[in-house]
């Protein structure tokens, strides 16, 4: 049933998710604030977690069968707050096809504040109404090139914010604590891992164009997420198998600045203390000039969405 036993993991994952989002519903009345607080941080974690695996999911479907992973898409969709569908557009057709490019539309050269955290803390807020153009652009091309892809995107979009709308109704208080909130969270996270996993590489090096966190704690937790480089060489490949690639394809070719044991020290450095923007090599980065927004829709050909999408629609 399952392409890889390591998604046993993955699917464990999305039910604590359930689980951590409909208890605080079901004891909504007897909750204490000392209960609500560690509660929402739960949700947002696991929200997050689940952004992880809709990643991951997008690029190597969990199941054998070509309708459980529709219909695992429908369920990925509620742990995240938007279509899971929604996520391949920008992210395959636009960032891995052209990282750092004019055409990606996540490319970390877009934010330009001088305090580099606010680079990573507003990254997802200012980038997200391009995301959002893309995507529509993309399904509206779906919608005569491949119908079947935009179907399931439209069930995704209806059901998903059709029960967070009728959520919100029924208990807005509820719905935005362990709902609204940690799917944000979810949106921000997922998306702002870009700017510290490509901000400072080299886009034109066949291995130095990503920055990799090997902590085998982070990686256990996030679904070996922190092999980034391994992951855009070999889009495809399974999560559980991204180390061992990594080890053998990657380590021996890339600067070794790219490997960071930990995500948290790097973020200090680069985001508080000294808290400067500089490339891998540690030279001050030089932003290229401001460009406009590449179209990345239009040329793309059916050959290939229909290849990338192979096993989910």
């Amino acid at each position: 049933m399952l392409h890889y036993k390591a998604d046993i993991r993955t699917l464990v994952a999305v039910a604590l998710y359930f689980v951590a989002a409909i208890t605080p519903w079901v004891y909504w009345n007897t909750l204490t604030t000392w209960q609500i607080v560690p509660l929402v941080l739960v949700n947002c974690y696991l929200s997050f977690t689940c952004a992880v695996i809709i990643h991951n999911t997008i690029h190597k479907p969990i199941f054998k069968a070509r309708f459980m992973n529709r219909i695992m898409q429908i369920v990925l969709g509620f742990t995240y707050g938007h279509s899971t569908s929604a996520y391949v557009p920008g992210h395959n057709f636009s960032h891995h096809k052209y990282t750092q490019q004019p055409k990606d539309a996540i490319r970390t050269t877009k934010l330009r504040y001088k305090f580099n955290i606010l680079n990573q803390l507003l990254f997802f807020p200012t980038l997200s109404g391009d995301i959002l153009k893309g995507e529509l652009r993309f399904a509206n091309k779906m919608r005569k090139d491949n119908p079947a892809w935009f179907h399931q995107y439209l069930l995704e979009i209806v059901l998903v914010l059709g029960v967070k709308i009728i959520c919100i109704i029924v208990n807005w208080k509820c719905a935005l604590l362990f709902m609204v909130i940690p799917h944000y969270f979810a949106a921000w996270g997922i998306v702002g891992t870009n700017y510290f996993q490509h901000d400072g590489c080299d886009e034109h090096h066949p291995y130095n164009h990503t920055r990799n966190f090997t902590s085998p704690f982070l990686n256990f937790f996030l679904f070996n997420n922190g092999f980034h480089t391994a992951h855009h060489d070999r889009p495809s490949l399974h999560w559980s198998l991204l180390p061992a690639y990594h080890e053998k394809e990657v380590r021996p070719h890339i600067h070794p600045n790219l490997n960071r044991e930990s995500l948290l020290p790097y973020l200090w450095e680069t985001h508080i203390y000294p808290g400067k923007r500089v490339d891998y090599l540690g030279n001050p980065i030089v932003l290229p000039p401001v460009d406009a927004e590449e179209d990345w829709v239009s040329n793309i050909k059916h050959q290939e969405h229909e290849a990338d999408m192979a096993g989910v629609v």
